[in-house]
């Protein structure tokens, strides 16, 4: 049973100007890798390759060129289910890992029947939900304030703020102001640095959030200063989530950063860390060593959000999770995907829409 591909280019565009510490995202392109038998092409598959600027080692020029390659081998050379399975994890695909995630997860899709369940557990069955953090964006203070303001009249019960864009004084006042208002208890306060402090600056922030009772920081300083972001782990009142310090790692090497840094939390996006196999290997690791972690959408459209969820619920982790992303652009891909009352769920009332696709079958 040979396996056929198709490749949809499309250009998601941000409703607002999505700030961060390393720039504003205003689009993102991404590739959806459409995946069939041969003799039944009105059943397939989907996965979604979307690289960000700025953090993937993969967003390169080339890669449109690289993904219909890809498609141009599978149609040439008939693969088999297994065949294609060993082929996803091959020499020429280890330093692309969002063509991995895409592939990885328009053969599960296929597997399980082409009906966007990549896993048959509660979250797809049974419209399970999935408890979120609600995340505010960085922009000026009005807009922060705005989407705090609604983060909370949507009710969320864990808010992320990105911080390190405008001053610190300023995104100190957002959150106290929201401290002032609901206990730790009441409400969980992360934030997610992307790296935006430098070493000497970083324990003084983290006096200052510890005050506020922040459940954690990402990425407080950029990534490979392994020696640094060791020292802050031990010394921090605000336990620290590494992120950005995963991306590209050599898989032989994730087991001397965890030893070497000792973090209190992890966040794996499966885009960046090279699909669902090696998040499932980084989970691992993880258990083996005591370390807790949450799961994080990068962005994608809902065809790789969904695949995100349904992986998370796999996995039966119960911490608030980053996968609150889907409703980021003008025009995404209509999904089943509900967002309510600070949960994601798989509603089966709803029904996916891929027209902006233009699939030729």
């Amino acid at each position: 049973m040979s396996l056929k591909a198709e490749c949809y280019k499309h250009t998601l565009n941000f409703k607002f100007d999505a700030g961060t510490s390393r720039g504003v995202l205003r689009e993102r392109d991404s590739w959806f890798i459409k995946l069939f038998e041969e003799s039944v092409p009105e059943v397939f598959g989907l996965g979604e390759a979307s690289p960000l600027k700025g953090l993937s080692i993969d967003f390169k020029p080339e890669l449109g060129g690289l993904i219909t390659g890809i498609i141009d081998q599978i149609n040439a050379d008939e693969l088999g289910y297994n065949e294609f399975e060993k082929f996803i994890y091959s020499a020429p695909l280890e330093n692309w890992p969002s063509v991995v995630f895409a592939l990885e997860t328009a053969l599960k899709d296929l597997q399980n029947g082409g009906q966007r369940k990549i896993y048959p557990n509660d979250f797809y069955e049974k419209e399970a939900p999935i408890l979120m953090n609600g995340l505010i964006w960085m922009g000026s203070e009005e807009f922060m304030a705005g989407q705090i303001e609604k983060k909370l009249e949507e009710g969320f019960s864990t808010v992320k703020m990105k911080i390190g864009a405008i001053d610190f004084e300023t995104e100190y006042k957002l959150l106290k102001s929201m401290r002032d208002s609901f206990s730790a208890k009441d409400l969980t306060l992360r934030v997610d640095a992307n790296g935006a402090f430098s070493p000497e600056q970083a324990p003084e922030i983290l006096e200052k959030l510890a005050k506020l009772e922040i459940h954690s920081i990402e990425q407080p300083i950029r990534a490979g200063q392994w020696d640094d972001m060791a020292k802050l782990c031990q010394i921090s009142p605000v336990p620290i989530a590494l992120d950005e310090e995963l991306i590209g790692l050599n898989p032989g090497r994730r087991k001397e950063l965890l030893e070497t840094i000792q973090p209190q939390y992890l966040i794996f996006k499966p885009t960046l860390l090279g699909g669902l196999k090696a998040t499932e290997d980084w989970i691992s690791l993880c258990e083996k060593m005591s370390i807790q972690w949450w799961m994080t959408s990068a962005l994608e459209s809902n065809i790789g959000l969904n695949a995100i969820a349904q992986f998370t619920a796999e996995t039966g982790n119960k911490l608030p999770q980053g996968l609150g992303t889907g409703q980021l652009y003008h025009n995404n891909i209509q999904s089943p995907l509900q967002v309510k009352n600070g949960q994601i769920f798989y509603s089966k009332e709803a029904e996916w829409d891929f027209s902006q696709l233009n699939f030729k079958s």
